[in-house]
C-alpha cells in the first residue's frame, strides 16, 4: 500500500490491483475507513465526522488525480502518485 497524501493527520493510502469500487484507503488515529472515488462516501470502516469532511474536501479538489491513480494501480507497471494535500 503506497502513502498518496498526508494532512492533518490523515493518512491516505492506495493499493495495487485493487477492488471495484474505485476507492482509496485513510487512516487517522484509531480509525481506518475505505472510501469511494466518486462520491466521497465511506464503503468501509469509520471516520469521525470532522476527519470525513476534510477527506470529502481534498477529493473534491482531487478526484481527478485520485481516478487516474486508480487506473494506474490496474496496470501492470502502474504509477502511483503523490498528491497535493489540502491546505
Amino acid at each position: 500500500m503506497l502513502e498518496v497524501c498526508r494532512f492533518y493527520g490523515i493518512i491516505i493510502r492506495m493499493f495495487f490491483r485493487d477492488h471495484l469500487p474505485p476507492h482509496f484507503h485513510v487512516e487517522c488515529a484509531e480509525y481506518k475507513a475505505k472510501i469511494n472515488i466518486i462520491d466521497g462516501e465511506i464503503i468501509d470502516g469509520s471516520l469521525p465526522s470532522k476527519t470525513l469532511r476534510l477527506v470529502q474536501a481534498w477529493v473534491e479538489i482531487h478526484r481527478d488525480e485520485l481516478l487516474i491513480n486508480y487506473e494506474q494501480s490496474l496496470k501492470d507497471g502502474g504509477i502511483i502518485s503523490r498528491i497535493e494535500p489540502l491546505k
